[in-house]
């Protein structure tokens, strides 16, 4: 008899960070990413000149791996220690200073300090532009992988932060809907109350006709009922759970529609409610949602 294994579905957060550290062969290499909320993949790099004959390559990895987020990928290589060794390119050097050296005659001009100059003109002095053997670049990629992966992980343990928080405020709204219901008895005779005494006190008794005056009862009670509110926002509550703990790794865009709807029902629960006691249920209410709302932001 197979025994089958619950698998719990966990919520991501967009914020995590990665690192990983590699020797592979001469090089050293250190990759850093670190990603915070975005509504799309958007990706800034920065990466050892030996690699950016790859960086489509590394692109490619994050987009893959990530999905969403604003990410920031550093990648260092050294190599015996230190950084990448640096070349002079003579041939320009000498081009500037025939250009430089032109200039200075035919100004007057001091050439003492020359050699600074040139030494200071762009593309002058540059990495050393070995290539990378492939199968050096097969391990510094496996080692990025891996800062994703870390990264990755360090999303999880924040996404479940995140999701005993947003458990936590549904389970409040649902609370607080509860703590509505022994007012609603007293909410309508209260209304009904008001309305006779307005009655009374501008018609006589003997004036009012209480067909008519039940039917207006009727209707205005009816305006004020928020019962169909009541039910979606319950079906609300219970539809962001399912979302929250479903297979599907990226939600928080579909979570933060839900919670758009919970507030359309909350705000109308609260304009119809005419009620002291129940106002302020409400606003404990909306305090639950906004502080749901800001924790979605940073949900994958």
């Amino acid at each position: 008899m197979q025994v089958k294994t619950q698998i719990l579905f966990m919520l991501y957060s967009m914020t995590g960070f990665g690192r990983e550290e590699a020797t592979i062969g001469p090089y050293q290499l250190v990759a850093e990413i670190k990603s915070l909320n975005g509504k799309q993949l958007d990706i800034n790099t920065r990466i050892a000149p030996a690699l950016r004959p790859y960086e489509h390559d590394v692109r490619v990895l994050v987009t893959n791996a990530l999905v969403r987020g604003t990410v920031e990928l550093n990648i260092s290589v050294k190599q015996d220690g230190v950084s990448k060794p640096m070349a002079i390119n003579v041939q320009l050097a000498l081009n500037y200073y025939k250009g430089i050296q032109d200039i200075a005659t035919q100004l007057n001009l001091s050439q003492d300090n020359i050699l600074a100059t040139l030494m200071s003109m762009p593309e002058i002095v540059a990495p050393d532009q070995e290539n990378l053997k492939e199968e050096d670049w097969k391990s510094m990629k496996n080692a990025i992988a891996k800062a994703i992966d870390n990264l990755k992980n360090h999303r999880q343990v924040e996404g479940q932060a995140l999701q005993k928080d947003l458990e936590n405020c549904i389970a409040n709204i649902e609370r607080s809907l509860k703590e509505i219901l022994p007012f609603e008895p007293l909410r309508i005779e209260r209304q009904r109350s008001k309305i006779n005494a307005s009655l009374e006190e501008w018609v006589a008794a003997a004036n009012i006709d209480k067909n008519r005056l039940e039917q207006e009862l009727i209707y205005y009670i009816e305006k004020i009922d928020f019962s169909e509110e009541k039910i979606r926002l319950t079906q609300h509550c219970s539809y962001f759970r399912e979302i929250l703990s479903n297979a599907e790794e990226v939600k928080g865009k579909k979570l933060g529609f839900i919670l758009q709807e919970l507030g359309r029902e909350i705000n109308t629960l609260g304009s119809k409610a005419n009620d002291a006691d129940i106002q302020k249920i409400i606003v404990d209410m909306k305090d639950q949602l906004e502080k749901a709302k800001e924790q979605v932001l940073n949900v994958l």
